[in-house]
């Protein structure tokens, strides 16, 4: 368990529990679930001193539920989010600090995840060989697994529950402890949240645009697929691994939906807050409303980039299908021409070899040459009609 007591100018850790409410800025606890379910009844006591009220047992289980989906629910004494992060991924930098270190991937999984799913698979993924265009190949969007991040907002203190080994947390303790950082010889300082909403959105909207990095992955394994499905001359055999990629999507747009209405009530809450008083709150209000509308939008761009990708995988599909059948439909032109070619000459050689005893050019030395100059004649005939009409022509070729 981390706590960390948040001023305007400076983050310092405690040691330690809080025991009464700071006289500036506000206290940030953070813990996994199993430390919340270790030392719950001090949390609850902390809770009581410094915000007024402890967690009902409702609110709690949610916490420590790592199955729930992304909500928002509230009380008249503080709030309750739970937000569904990306297992793996990077987040961005803080106003303007420098980008963080990248988080370290387990192995067998890539650096950059994409998609969602209940768990990660535990098998490394298979090296891609485009030689072996047959073989299965497992989609990045299976690979991925999202993990549900809990705050409890109070007025003066912010309560976040993380899941083991929680990036989230660690990116924004070290931001915020870090203290000012030099860029190019200047000193850019960070601004630290001004109150625990503030510190709740940044990390909500860290978590947020760690979906957003998803595009470039998702754009080029969709891409993979259509160049893959629109390919006339190989048979295509890994619908099944389509077929994944397709349900990985739509569990990102379930997830999606979820965190959007989430972010959606807790907007609606924050405009039912009671007005403030001195005009720099009421600044500081302006910008958690900013700060959620942006939230929502970037939520707003995921879905969209997700509908757009499941699209573009559809069509590709589609494609797939009429390229295989513009294929046949070719094949079949040629050998209907093919037949038409040598349908007269089946008929000559039909008539020559009816059993008459009188047949013309039977009898002659020169019979047979004629016979074949003019089966030679027809099918040159035929093969340029058909060739000025391009009928023998491959739609491949142009």
């Amino acid at each position: 368990m981390r706590v960390l007591h948040i001023s305007p100018l400076y983050a310092q850790p405690v040691d330690g529990l809080p025991t009464q409410a700071a006289t500036t800025g506000f206290y940030w606890v953070s813990c996994t679930r199993s430390e919340l379910e270790a030392q719950l009844p001090a949390i609850q006591t902390m809770l009581v001193r410094l915000g007024g009220s402890a967690l009902v047992d409702l609110h709690v289980s949610d916490l420590l539920n790592p199955a729930i989906p992304s909500n928002y629910d509230y009380t008249s004494v503080y709030d309750v989010l739970v937000f569904r992060r990306l297992a793996n991924a990077h987040l961005p930098p803080l106003n303007g600090s420098p980008a963080s270190p990248a988080v370290a991937t387990p192995p067998g999984l890539p650096a950059v995840m994409a998609g969602t799913g209940s768990a990660a698979s535990s098998a490394p993924p298979p090296s891609h060989n485009p030689a072996h265009s047959g073989q299965r190949e497992a989609p990045v969007l299976q690979r991925v697994e999202t993990q549900p991040v809990g705050f409890a907002l109070y007025d003066q203190i912010l309560l976040s529950v993380h899941p083991d080994g929680c990036f989230v947390l660690e990116n924004f303790w070290q931001r915020l402890i870090s203290g000012p950082a030099k860029t190019d010889s200047r000193q850019v300082s960070t601004k630290m949240p001004v109150e625990p909403a503030d510190l709740m959105l940044r990390m909500v909207n860290g978590m947020v645009d760690g979906y957003l990095d998803l595009r470039r992955t998702l754009t080029r394994q969709i891409d993979h697929w259509q160049m893959a499905l629109l390919k006339p001359n190989r048979r295509f055999s890994n619908w099944a691994s389509v077929l994944d990629v397709r349900l990985a999507l739509h569990q990102l747009d379930e997830i999606c939906e979820d965190q959007r209405a989430a972010v959606q009530d807790w907007t609606e809450a924050l405009e039912g807050w009671p007005p403030e008083h001195t005009p720099a709150r009421q600044h500081e209000r302006e910008l958690l409303r900013v700060r959620s509308r942006d939230v929502l939008e970037h939520i707003e761009r995921v879905t969209h980039h997700i509908h757009r990708m499941e699209q573009s995988a559809e069509t590709a599909v589609q494609m797939h299908f009429s390229a295989q059948s513009n294929r046949a439909n070719d094949i079949m032109r040629t050998l209907t021409t093919v037949t038409a070619i040598f349908l007269p000459l089946n008929l000559i050689a039909g008539i020559f070899g009816m059993n008459f005893e009188f047949i013309p050019f039977v009898h002659k030395k020169d019979g047979f040459i004629w016979a074949l100059v003019a089966m030679v004649f027809i099918t040159v005939v035929l093969v340029a009609y058909f060739w000025r009409r391009r009928y023998l022509e491959s739609e491949e070729k142009e």
